[in-house]
């Protein structure tokens, strides 16, 4: 059966990749990142009727629910949802770092990931669906100074909270 698979980071990299297996699959999906220049050029490769783009800025709680209402209302559910906005770091270490990096890395790879599944979580239990998060191997050991690492231990931990709320309306949640 089709699913309907909302992506975040999509414009690129590990994003852009899901969509592409995902429309190969059968799938239909909704891109979001900020770049809707590289999404549109997305869309028009896996064609118009497979996918949607959806600019996006995931650290804007608003941005981020109009991103799912879109979805939403264009394909009329959410089966999947893959968190994949993420950035890293600009230096190794934490004395090394910039106090802006670390801002925009706990922003966007906490935050905003709470507010994609806070917006997309009651549609995901609708359709008994299921939450990817994407993790990092940075997260499964410390790592010298890393704010990046950190931000991946979040995620693993999320990842098993979420999955209690999820599981109770018969979805699951995932962290690769």
């Amino acid at each position: 059966m089709s699913k309907v698979i909302l992506i975040t980071g999509a414009s690129s990299g590990i994003g852009e990749s899901c969509a592409r297996h995902a429309v190969a699959a059968g799938h239909k999906v909704a891109l979001a990142a900020r770049s809707e220049a590289k999404l549109e050029a997305l869309v028009k490769d896996l064609g118009e009727g497979n996918a949607l783009a959806l600019p996006t800025d995931v650290t804007d709680p608003a941005s981020q629910e109009a991103m799912v209402a879109r979805a939403v209302e264009h394909f009329g559910r959410l089966d999947v949802v893959v968190a994949n906005a993420g950035v890293g770091a600009s230096a190794r270490g934490t004395e090394a770092g910039s106090a802006e990096n670390f801002r925009e890395m706990i922003e966007v790879n906490c935050l905003a990931v709470t507010y994609t599944a806070k917006f997309t979580l009651p549609h995901l239990r609708a359709s008994k669906g299921h939450m990817v998060l994407m993790g990092s191997k940075a997260s499964q050991g410390a790592m010298w100074g890393s704010v990046y690492s950190a931000t991946k231990w979040f995620i693993r931990g999320y990842a098993d909270n979420l999955g209690l709320e999820l599981g109770e309306a018969g979805g699951r949640v995932t962290c690769l």
